[in-house]
C-alpha cells in the first residue's frame, strides 16, 4: 500500500505540472517491479526505472516529449528518495554505497535506451529530444570514430522503422537524423546485451501486422509485454496498408503475445500486458481481443466469397456486434476504416478508397513519424 501510494503522490506532482503547460495531463501507473506506464502523451510509454538509468518502450508524441522528460526526472527523484541503497545485496562492483553516502540526491540516472515499436509518430515522435536528454556508455574495443557515441539515448527499432521514418509514403515528411533509431536490427528480434535494471529485456519482430516494423517487448524478469499497436484496447485494430500491415499478421501476433504470456489463475492475471493504447490487460483481455479480430476476419472473408464489394460488405456490418465495445465514426480510426482495411489485406487487388491512413495526433505528426 505504501509504494501505491508514492507513485499516486508522484502522479499527481505531474498531473500539476501538465496542468501548466497542456489541458490534458499525463498519468504515471506502477506496474510492478521497475516496470512503469506513461498514459497521455498519445501511445502508451513504457519505462524501466531503476540504478541502471531508464530504459522507455516508445516515446509519444513530439509535443509532449517536454512532459514526459518531467515525468521522468520527478519519477526518478521519487525513487531515489524512498529506496534503500544501504541494504545487503544493493551494491555492487559500479553501485557503490559510498557514493550514495556522500550524495544521497545525486541527479538522476539517464535514459539510455529508446526502442520504437514501429514508426507511428504518436509513438516516435519524441525521439530527438529524449534521446538528446539521455546519454550512451560505451567502452571496450572500439574503431573508428566514435567522439559522439556517447550523444544522447541509444534508440532501437527494426530496420523497416528507420524505412519508413525516413522515406515516408507519398505525402509524408521524413524524419529529422536525431529522431530516427541509432541501433536496428532484422530477422526475428534482438536482445538487450545485459541486464539491465535487474532482467533481461527481448525485442521481438511481427511481420506485416499493424506495420511491417512493429516489435514487442518483453520484461523477462518483471514478466510484463509491451505490444505497441499490436493489441489496444479502445479501438479496433488499426492496419496501416501503406506500411506493410495486414489482418493476418495482427491475428498472428495476438496469438503470439498469448503464447507469451502466463495466466496466474484461468487466464486472469499472471503477465501484464501493456498496449499501444488504452489500459493495461492480462492474458484473457489479449484473448477476448484477438477471438473479435479473428471472427471479424472470418465473417469478412466469408462476404468477399461470395462476391460482396467493399461496399456491400461495409453495408453488411460485420462488427456490429462489437461496435458498442470498439466502433467509431469519427476519430483516428472508424469502423468503416477498420472493415477497409480487412477487406483489401482479404483481397489485395480491391481498389483504394484513399482513406486508409490512420489519423495521428500531435503539431508534429507528420514530419516525425512518417
Amino acid at each position: 500500500m505504501m509504494h501505491v501510494i508514492r507513485v499516486a503522490v508522484v502522479a499527481g506532482a505531474l498531473a500539476t505540472c501538465a496542468a501548466a503547460q497542456t489541458p490534458q495531463a499525463l498519468e504515471l501507473l506502477h506496474v510492478r517491479g521497475n516496470i512503469y506506464v506513461l498514459f497521455g502523451a498519445g501511445g502508451n510509454i513504457t519505462l524501466s526505472v531503476g540504478p541502471d538509468g531508464v530504459l522507455m518502450v516508445d516515446s509519444g508524441e513530439a509535443d509532449k516529449a517536454a512532459l514526459v522528460l518531467a515525468a521522468i526526472e520527478q519519477l526518478q527523484r521519487q525513487r531515489d528518495a524512498t529506496s534503500d541503497r544501504r541494504g545487503l545485496g544493493w551494491g555492487a562492483e559500479t553501485r557503490s554505497t559510498v557514493v550514495v553516502e556522500r550524495d544521497p540526491l545525486g541527479p538522476p540516472k539517464p535514459i539510455r535506451y529508446i526502442i520504437n515499436t514501429h514508426a507511428h509518430a504518436d509513438h516516435v515522435g519524441g525521439n530527438a529530444t529524449l534521446a538528446a536528454a539521455g546519454r550512451t556508455f560505451t567502452g571496450g574495443n572500439v574503431a573508428g570514430d566514435i567522439r559522439d557515441a556517447a550523444v544522447g539515448a541509444a534508440v532501437l527499432a527494426h530496420e523497416n522503422v528507420e524505412a519508413r521514418m525516413s522515406t515516408p509514403p507519398a505525402g509524408g515528411v521524413p524524419a529529422p537524423v536525431r529522431a530516427l533509431p541509432t541501433e536496428t536490427y532484422y530477422g526475428e528480434g534482438m536482445r538487450i546485451s545485459h541486464f539491465f535494471n535487474g532482467e533481461g529485456i527481448e525485442i521481438l519482430h511481427r511481420p506485416a501486422s499493424h506495420t511491417d516494423g512493429d516489435s514487442i517487448v518483453r520484461f523477462r524478469g518483471s514478466d510484463v509485454i509491451a505490444t505497441g499497436d499490436l493489441f489496444v484496447t479502445d479501438t479496433y485494430p488499426v492496419i496501416d496498408l501503406d506500411r506493410g500491415g495486414n489482418i493476418q499478421g495482427v491475428v498472428d501476433s495476438l496469438n503470439r503475445i498469448l503464447d507469451l504470456a502466463f495466466p496466474e489463475f484461468r487466464t486472469e492475471g499472471g503477465t501484464m500486458i501493456v498496449p499501444g493504447h488504452g489500459r493495461i490487460a492480462d492474458s484473457a483481455d489479449v484473448a477476448y481481443y484477438r477471438d473479435m479480430v479473428t471472427i471479424i476476419r472470418d465473417r469478412v472473408q466469408a462476404m468477399i466469397r461470395k462476391g460482396m464489394t467493399l461496399e456491400q460488405v461495409k453495408a453488411a456490418r460485420p462488427t456490429a456486434d462489437y461496435d458498442p465495445r470498439y466502433g467509431a465514426t469519427t476519430g483516428r480510426w472508424t469502423t468503416d476504416m477498420f472493415v477497409e482495411a480487412v477487406y483489401r489485406s482479404l483481397s489485395p487487388r480491391a481498389p483504394s478508397t484513399g482513406a486508409l491512413r490512420p489519423i495521428m495526433s500531435g503539431a508534429n505528426a507528420s514530419a516525425a513519424a512518417e
